[in-house]
């Protein structure tokens, strides 16, 4: 199939919230100086999410085999949120605003036309990240929302994304993330408390082994 007809048999959101999108790429027509940092932020703002799981991590080593058990299970959970947006993005076969809305103010490139539009990938990883470090450390979490809006904004903003692309995102990857990580906190523990008596307990704990001395 040529892509000018994968194009054509995607589905038009731009009925949707159409108005709305471009509102907010209007708004990046008149902020070009804002263009840049956007474009930057909406790619390498991803890495934010991965720093706060490593803190999670790292302050996990000295709270106990259930938390760090939650600590290793975040990522997972991101990952399985992500395949899950990746198949939904499949089946609702959205196209991206810059093909359906080709006169829009758009800052950043156009992709393939068999790279759909619902969900947003980017905004799937910030609202998982959410989710994940919800049950392991509520602080962490908070500050994981902040960058998840701005991360959903920024994908609007650069022309990416309908902005229910975006909600569509928060929606599927919350539960989806909060009940992985859920799930691998049960069915998990046994194994990271085995790696806490292991060669690799220096990654689980960063407490002290214990020494036990026997009388002679």
């Amino acid at each position: 199939m040529t892509a000018a007809a994968t194009a054509q048999l995607a589905f038009d959101g731009s009925h949707v919230d159409g108005s709305l999108f471009t509102s907010i790429t209007d708004f990046a027509r008149d902020t070009k100086w804002l263009n840049t940092p956007m474009e930057v932020w909406t790619n390498l703002g991803l890495g934010v999410f991965a720093v706060l799981m490593l803190i999670g991590w790292w302050k996990a080593r000295r709270r106990g085999t259930a938390a760090m058990t939650l600590a290793l299970a975040a990522p997972v959970a991101v990952v399985v949120a992500f395949a899950a947006a990746e198949v939904v993005k499949k089946v609702v076969a959205e196209a991206r605003p810059c093909r359906s809305m080709p006169h829009a103010y758009l800052v950043d490139a156009c992709p393939a036309p068999s790279d759909y539009a619902l969900p947003s990938g980017h905004a799937t990883v910030g609202a998982a990240t959410v989710a994940a470090l919800f049950l392991l450390d509520r602080r962490l979490s908070a500050i994981a929302a902040v960058f998840a809006v701005v991360e959903g904004f920024s994908r609007v903003y650069v022309g990416d994304h309908y902005p229910h692309d975006v909600l569509a995102s928060a929606l599927l990857a919350l539960p989806i993330a909060y009940g992985t990580s859920l799930a691998l906190r049960r069915w998990a523990a046994p194994l990271v408390a085995s790696l806490d008596r292991g060669a690799l307990r220096p990654l689980v704990t960063a407490e002290p082994r214990t020494v036990v001395q026997h009388a002679p």
